[in-house]
């Protein structure tokens, strides 16, 4: 079992496509293409668009500093009076990509929702994705979000859903889930913070992404969850990682068997910490392993000043479901994945 990554921040995207969608624009409505001079701009635009789930400038930027060479990726933008009233993008899924597989998304003002304006943009994504060999279209909305009628009403269909949740930490009570950190112990394992293991060098990397790799393949989800090669996580993630806040379960002979990490804090969420992978091997299941990390990761936390974490999970990942709802974590509407198949 293992947690998953939260649902992709929203992309930022550089693809060089034709500016004039086969759908009209409102009056007053102009399109082009995004730069990064229009960063902050896009991310309170996206703030004010989905206020439930705000986006920081900083994400943005940490995403198309990582981006790989050769991605096509493309961001227009509405713009009516000089100010941001839509865009469109277009590109690669950042997380959980597979071939032939981009990402469409659209989004306007609450006011403008579903008009003319989502129609011409969502046209002019769609042709950019087709543009570029798309063989399938996908997108993530929240289930209760505009976005969702809007894309089924074109010929997109559920695919898969993850649940977004949060834990106060401070109403964690230890003492209450200590009998799992006693089994755990009990089994041989140790649970130790990254920091702790030696010096993070490219062996230690390497180390970590072969466990962290394993148990992605291993999630419950519609679709495999697929795995970034070595290289572009270490671009992504290691360089990232701060040791204090990721804990590993260590077997009696060494081997490192579980993880959980719980190390980035959420720009938009003050004292919020995000809940990425948890997860333990197969052979060590069953040994209350998994409660025993996110313990230690929940008290290292709080030493470190954070009050919240956050997490996202796959819908059939039931055994991380219920060691999180026992933990305390209260669920939110779901991230739904939208796709259609448009090909070859």
């Amino acid at each position: 079992m293992a947690d998953d990554d939260g649902p992709p921040p929203v992309l930022n995207f550089r693809m060089d496509v034709q500016l004039h969608p086969p759908l009209a624009l409102p009056p007053g409505v102009t399109l082009r293409p995004a730069t990064p001079a229009d960063t902050a701009r896009v991310a309170a635009f996206l703030s004010i668009a989905h206020p439930e789930s705000p986006v920081a400038a900083e994400d943005l930027e940490r995403l198309e500093a990582t981006r790989q060479p050769d991605e096509p990726h493309a961001r227009t933008l509405a713009l009516s009076g000089g100010e941001i009233v839509g865009l469109a993008e277009t590109g690669v899924p950042r997380s959980d990509g597979h071939p032939g597989w981009l990402d469409v998304s659209v989004r306007t003002l609450p006011d403008l929702a579903s008009g003319s304006l989502a129609e011409a943009l969502f046209a002019h994504a769609e042709a950019a994705a087709l543009a570029h060999g798309a063989r399938v279209l996908v997108t993530r909305v929240r289930e209760d979000w505009w976005e969702k009628p809007f894309y089924e009403a074109r010929g997109y269909a559920e695919h898969d859903r993850m649940w977004m949740s949060t834990l106060d930490l401070r109403t964690l009570d230890f003492a209450r889930f200590a009998h799992y950190e006693a089994r755990a112990r009990a089994a041989g394992l140790s649970i130790r913070p990254l920091s702790e293991l030696g010096e993070f060098d490219e062996a230690q990397q390497h180390r970590l992404y072969t466990l962290i790799a394993a148990l992605l393949r291993d999630v419950p989800s519609t679709t495999q969850v697929s795995v970034w090669p070595f290289e572009t996580w270490q671009r992504r993630v290691a360089e990232r990682l701060n040791p204090v806040g990721l804990f590993v379960a260590v077997a009696p002979d060494g081997e490192w068997v579980g993880v959980s990490e719980l190390y980035l804090p959420i720009p938009t969420r003050p004292g919020t910490l995000h809940n990425g992978l948890t997860g333990v091997l197969p052979a060590w299941r069953g040994h209350g392993v998994a409660s025993a990390l996110k313990l230690a990761a929940a008290r290292a936390a709080l030493e470190r000043g954070f009050t919240h974490s956050r997490t996202g999970n796959h819908s059939g990942n039931r055994p991380m479901l219920a060691v999180n709802t026992r933990l305390g974590f209260v669920r939110e509407a779901a991230m739904v994945t939208l796709m259609k198949a448009c090909g070859v």
